[in-house]
């Protein structure tokens, strides 16, 4: 305001007329970890999540995005992750890294026995986005809808309303 009243009392000029240009923020660059800094990171992580550290690190996921990764998301011909809802609600590719494919390729076999295991005892359901767990009732047992990297326990049922709709 002060601004506004020198210039239209004191320079007599308006705002208006002024072409300025605004000073650009520089952009900052991002820091980045050597290779061998990158390596001691994994290292330090237990076997049991390395290879979730691997993938989000080499195919660029966010943490909650490798969390919820369905197996059929994973093209291992095109070597491409279907990230679903990522940020900002959109869905986005990225890429699988070469040198994960064996490792997820066999993480998945024995994923697909646990979850064979889970449905012979009556469990090995998933929850479905939005109203598909009512357009298609089975889908939440299929093998492409289970999740890259299951819970290691039972889940149970929460009891306040979500967007998700449970499978019967």
């Amino acid at each position: 305001m002060l601004y506004c009243s020198l210039y239209r009392e004191v320079l007599k000029k308006g705002l208006s007329t002024i072409d300025a240009i605004r000073a650009k923020k520089p952009k900052r660059l991002p820091t980045v970890m050597t290779k061998d800094e990158t390596m001691k990171v994994i290292a330090a992580v237990p076997l049991e999540y390395q290879l979730m550290v691997k993938l989000i690190y080499g195919g660029g996921l966010r943490l909650m995005e490798c969390l919820r990764l369905r197996v059929k998301d994973i093209d291992f011909g095109n070597n491409q992750i279907m990230v679903r809802d990522a940020k900002g609600m959109k869905d986005r590719v990225t890429v699988l890294p070469d040198n994960l494919r064996q490792a997820l390729q066999e993480h998945l076999e024995r994923a697909k026995l646990l979850h064979q295991d889970d449905m012979a005892k009556g469990y090995g359901r998933v929850y479905l986005p939005y109203a598909l767990g009512r357009k298609y009732p089975n889908a939440c047992l299929e093998w492409g809808w289970q999740y890259v990297f299951p819970a290691k326990g039972l889940s149970r049922t929460h009891k306040r309303v979500t967007s998700t709709a449970p499978c019967p």
